[in-house]
């Protein structure tokens, strides 16, 4: 008799503790998701003019933002700086674009184009020399 009772008691006990590894992992899970998969991040655009050395001053011709499929075009915008207003944006938005180009004066005039996310530059790009210039930027959130 004192056999069988042994070998209950075991049994419960190994139940009790698949149970308790049971409730244990499901717990674990459950955090798991809980987690947000994306998160807001600070944007900002800008785009810049450098004159160079010499006396003209070169002009914007185009500026064109996109964030996921909204797109936003400035024609002649004014100004050797132009910057968007600082903007939320959650990651899982797949692309962030910016582009421009501009009229550029003197050899060493320069149009540059910057992102910055969470107030870091992200990405950067340069065109420099005479004539019409284009620089753009393409970054993403999500890792390929």
């Amino acid at each position: 008799m004192k056999q069988i009772y042994k070998s209950k008691s075991l049994h419960r006990l190994s139940l009790m503790v698949v149970a308790l590894f049971s409730v244990v992992s499901v717990m674990n899970s459950c955090k798991d998701d809980d987690e947000d998969e994306f998160q807001d991040h600070l944007v900002q655009f800008e785009a810049k003019l450098v004159k160079g050395t010499g006396t003209a001053v070169p002009v914007f011709k185009t500026i064109v933002t996109q964030v996921g499929v909204s797109q936003n075009t400035n024609f002649d915008t004014p100004g050797l700086v132009w910057a968007s207003d600082e903007f939320f944006v959650n990651s899982s938005q797949s692309q962030l674009n910016l582009d421009a180009n501009a009229l550029l004066t003197n050899a060493d005039s320069q149009l540059i184009v910057t992102l910055y996310v969470d107030g870091v530059v992200a990405k950067s790009d340069t065109a420099t020399g005479v004539g019409t210039q284009d620089a753009s930027i393409d970054y993403s959130f999500l890792e390929l």
